[in-house]
């Protein structure tokens, strides 16, 4: 099972890629488009809305067929998406980028619907969450290459002419502008694409084969529906996922917009902030995986999320380099959120687990209307006071941690 196991994390790591190769975009087709904040958010909206949007077909692949069935349709799926930057970049309009972006995350969100259970019924029920988290572990590799692919080959080929400056130009003019930094967009995305086939390539001709998985039979979905909406640790959990995932998105997107006004520099420069805040998002996933093994990992989860709370206040009312530091920072207290609440609220589903995974996934919803909101409150306030959003979304996630400790409390007494 070495093989497969290795082809599912390179999948771990692909979604990653894409996923922070994605969020500067917003900065890049605001200044392309000369549009607001708002309206470029629609790039988080479009790409996240199709995560929530496609987690639940995953579910029934997933059931009625096979994970492997799911891993293969949403590479599938993802492959038509990052080959369409291709037309989007030659047609050059707004809308065709947005489709290309649904297609490509909604391939990812069967992906990854299909892709967690899968490494879980891969091998044994004891070391099933260690497994997990080492699968886990490699997403944030691939967020590292996304946001480096997004500073070395789309921001430094941005032209530096304001949104006065394009609109005193020519239409000829403007449009030879907007196609070569449309071109540099298109081209890591279809290179990704070239990638996606090799991996899909690699798993069609694998067996994969578990022994837990069953597909088939029926699907007793309402029954499903009625338990996992009955279950009040399931249903705060998934509340918990949408606001860790705003989280996350928020502090990501609008990175590069902070560090431009509080520092002075271009997009190129900020980009390698971006890059270092990735940087240590890698490095505290590790860490934090080996502190699970001494604090009980919701009781490290709350801590976490009020730090990711009172950073985001220093970033509010610190708007200079502690502030920058501060967002960089942020990535310490969101490197753990996505599988802890994950396993947290899985536990104990049984047979629902298809389906509660399903909604997990569906709650990255949080991803595509939150970064609206901090949008709205950067192009009316700046970039600072918009962080408050991620730092309510933290209190949120800190409540989570707390009911599961209390919970827990609940059951020993």
């Amino acid at each position: 099972m070495k093989l497969p196991f290795a082809l599912l994390v390179v999948c771990f790591a692909a979604w990653g890629v894409a996923a922070n190769m994605t969020d500067p975009l917003v900065q890049v087709f605001s200044r392309v488009f000369s549009m607001s904040t708002l309206q470029a958010s629609l790039v988080q909206f479009a790409y996240y809305g199709a995560y929530f949007c496609l987690a639940l077909p995953a579910a029934f692949i997933n059931r009625r067929f096979s994970y492997r069935t799911g891993v293969l349709t949403g590479l599938g799926l993802a492959i038509l998406g990052a080959f369409l930057f291709y037309p989007a970049s030659i047609a050059m309009t707004y809308g065709y980028f947005l489709l290309a972006l649904f297609t490509l995350a909604g391939g990812l969100s069967i992906l990854e619907t299909s892709a967690n259970p899968f490494v879980i019924a891969m091998g044994p029920e004891d070391n099933a969450t260690r497994r997990l988290n080492f699968a886990q572990a490699f997403n944030p590799v691939g967020t590292n290459i996304g946001v480096f692919l997004s500073a070395a080959l789309i921001l430094p080929n941005l032209n530096t002419a304001s949104s006065e400056e394009r609109a005193a130009l020519g239409a000829e003019a403007l449009l030879a502008i907007r196609s070569d930094e449309l071109q540099a967009v298109m081209l890591p995305y279809v290179g990704f694409a070239f990638v996606l086939v090799a991996i899909w390539i690699a798993i069609a001709l694998r067996p994969m084969r578990t022994r837990q998985e069953a597909a088939g039979g029926n699907v007793a979905f309402g029954a499903t529906l009625r338990r996992l909406l009955g279950n009040r640790h399931y249903t705060f959990g998934v509340v918990a996922q949408f606001f860790n995932v705003a989280a996350q998105t928020c502090t990501w997107t609008f990175t590069l917009q902070y560090v431009m006004a509080a520092l002075g520099v271009n997009e190129a420069g900020a980009g390698w902030y971006l890059q270092a805040s990735l940087i240590v998002f890698l490095i505290s996933r590790f860490v934090m995986t080996w502190a699970m093994g001494l604090v009980r990992p919701a009781l490290l989860l709350t801590v976490m999320a009020l730090s990711g709370s009172a950073l985001s206040l220093i970033a509010v009312v610190v708007p200079g380099v502690p502030g920058v530091w501060a967002v960089v920072a942020l990535s310490v207290s969101l490197s753990l959120m996505f599988p802890t609440i994950y396993g947290l609220a899985l536990h104990g589903l049984g047979e629902d687990t298809k389906f509660g995974a399903a909604g997990l996934v569906m709650a990255i919803l949080g991803g595509a209307l939150m970064p609206m909101v901090q949008g709205a409150l950067l192009d009316g306030f700046g970039p600072a006071l918009s962080y408050i959003v991620p730092g309510l979304c933290f209190l949120v996630i800190a409540a989570y941690g707390v009911f599961d400790l209390s919970r827990g409390a609940a059951r020993r007494v």
